[in-house]
């Protein structure tokens, strides 16, 4: 499967510059921003004002890579957690209860 690099021009502090990404990450990247209430613009000038990488798509891509897997993480949380209170035992109080 191949993936197309979308090259799309975004305005950072006044000046535009291009940015080269692929598909998935300008989904993933337009969701961020709308769930976080802001636009893309800001969210890629928040981005690129923390960055540690001298490339901004690297810093975009990382920035996507390391909030889908905190979604992930805080999914599987959920689910270990419900799955684990589902397997523990009644205790006698609560057996009476609803016997």
């Amino acid at each position: 499967m191949k993936s197309t690099v979308i090259k799309r021009s975004i305005v950072l502090d006044g000046h535009k510059t291009s940015v080269s990404l692929e598909e998935p990450f300008w989904t993933e990247l337009k969701e961020i921003a709308h769930f976080e209430h802001m636009t893309l613009s800001k969210l890629v000038g928040g981005i690129d004002a923390m960055r540690k990488q001298s490339n901004l798509s690297s810093a975009i891509r990382l920035f996507v890579l390391e909030h889908v897997q905190k979604q992930s993480s805080s999914a599987d949380d959920c689910t270990k957690s419900r799955t684990y209170s589902q397997t523990l035992p009644l205790n006698s109080h609560q057996q009476s209860t609803t016997e």
